[in-house]
C-alpha cells in the first residue's frame, strides 16, 4: 500500500514511516526541513529512511498548494498519516504566524488534497494542548476544549474542526490523534526531555518552571507508533444519528494517544539523572506563559476500538533516550 506521511524527518514521522516500511508499504515523506531546530537532526532521521527502496521523498512546504495537490496527483496515496506542523507552545508566542501558515493554511491544502485526489483515510496529529486550561483529569475526548492555553493549542483544536467539516462535507474518513508528551531516541531538542537530557549530559543548568510543580504523561515513541498504525487500519465509519432520521454522522473520529500515567517532572528528572549517572543543575523558576499544569490522557476510547495499551514504563524510555544521546552526539 502507498501511504503518505507528512513531517516524515520529524521525531514521529521517522518512526512511523520506518515501522510501514518495514511492514512491506511503500511509504512517501513529505517535509519542509526547516531551521526551527538542527536541520542536522532532520537529515539524520531522513538518512535512515533514504536506505529503504520503498521510500521517496519530497521536499516542500504544507503552505504551498501546488506543491502539496502535485504531490498527491504525482503519488496517488490510498492512506495519508499528517504528522508535519509547526511545533512548539512556547514558540507560538514568539511567532504566531508561522503557525498560522504551516498549521491552518497547510493543514487546509492537505484536507482539499484528499478532496480532490480520494484517500481511504488520513489520520492526522492533533494535541493534548487543546485540552488547554481543563483541570478535570484525566482528559477524555468528552471533554470541552474551547479554553486553549497557546496559540499551537488553539490552531490544533482548529485542525480538529476543519477536518470534521470536510468529513461531515466530502465523506473523508479522519480520525484526529492528540498526542500526549512524546519522547524516545531520535526526539526533539526544543521539548523537555531531550533538553534536560543534554544539559544533564554537559554539566549545565537546567530550567525547571512553576518550581517542578508539573505533571506531564509522557509516552514513550514507540508506543506512540504503536497506536498510529492501529488507527491508519481503523477506517472510521459514519454512524446513522438517531436524534435526526436519515441523516449520517461523518466518518470522523477523536483519540487520545497517551501513556495513561503521568509522572511528576520531578521524578522523570530523576530518571535522566539515574540514567546519566550524574546530579543535575537545577535552576527554578515560575510558571511559564503558555504551560499547562498537568496532562492525563483517558485512552479508554483506543483501547476499546484498537486494543492500544502501551507498555513502556519511564524506567525503560529514559535509559533508551539517554543511551541514544551518548551514542548520537558521541558523549
Amino acid at each position: 500500500m502507498k501511504i503518505l506521511v507528512t513531517g516524515a524527518a520529524g521525531f514521529i514521522g521517522l518512526f512511523t514511516a520506518e515501522a510501514l516500511l518495514n511492514l512491506g508499504h511503500e511509504v512517501v515523506g513529505f517535509d519542509n526541513m526547516n531551521a526551527y531546530y538542527d536541520p542536522a537532526l532532520k537529515r539524520g532521521r531522513l538518512l535512515r529512511l533514504t536506505q529503504h527502496r520503498n521510500f521517496s521523498f519530497v521536499e516542500a512546504a504544507l503552505e504551498d498548494s501546488n506543491a502539496v495537490d502535485g504531490l498527491f496527483k504525482r503519488f496517488k496515496p490510498a492512506r495519508v498519516i499528517h504528522l508535519a506542523a509547526q511545533a512548539g507552545v512556547r514558540h507560538s508566542i514568539s511567532n504566531p504566524h508561522v503557525f498560522i501558515q504551516s498549521n491552518i493554511t497547510g493543514f487546509l491544502n492537505i484536507l482539499e488534497a484528499c478532496r480532490h485526489n480520494p484517500v481511504e483515510h488520513l489520520v492526522f496529529a492533533s494535541s493534548s494542548s487543546v485540552y488547554g486550561l481543563n483541570r478535570k483529569l484525566p482528559f477524555s475526548e468528552a471533554d470541552r476544549t474551547d479554553s486553549p492555553a497557546s496559540l499551537y493549542g488553539a490552531t490544533k483544536k482548529a485542525n480538529e474542526a476543519m477536518a470534521h467539516s470536510y468529513s461531515h462535507l466530502y465523506g473523508i474518513a479522519a480520525t484526529g490523534l492528540r498526542f500526549f508528551t512524546v519522547y524516545g531516541p531520535w526526539g526533539r531538542p526544543d521539548m523537555a526531555p531531550f533538553s534536560f537530557t543534554k544539559r544533564i549530559l554537559e554539566g549545565t543548568p537546567i530550567e525547571i518552571y512553576n518550581n517542578g510543580r508539573h505533571s506531564r504523561d509522557f509516552t514513550y515513541i514507540a508506543d506512540i507508533v504503536d497506536g498510529v498504525l492501529r488507527v491508519m487500519d481503523r477506517i472510521p465509519e459514519g454512524q446513522k444519528d438517531p436524534l435526526t432520521p436519515g441523516q449520517a454522522a461523518p466518518p470522523y473520529k477523536l483519540y487520545n494517544i497517551g501513556n495513561n500515567n503521568p509522572v511528576q517532572l520531578m521524578d522523570f528528572i530523576a530518571c535522566i539523572e539515574k540514567a546519566a549517572g550524574r546530579k543535575a543543575i537545577k535552576t527554578f523558576l515560575p510558571l511559564q506563559q503558555g504551560d499547562v499544569l498537568a496532562t492525563y490522557a483517558d485512552i479508554d476510547s483506543l483501547n476499546a476500538d484498537t486494543g492500544f495499551k502501551p507498555t513502556t514504563p519511564i524506567e525503560t524510555g529514559i535509559p533508551a533516550l539517554v543511551a541514544w544521546y551518548r551514542d548520537y552526539y558521541r558523549i
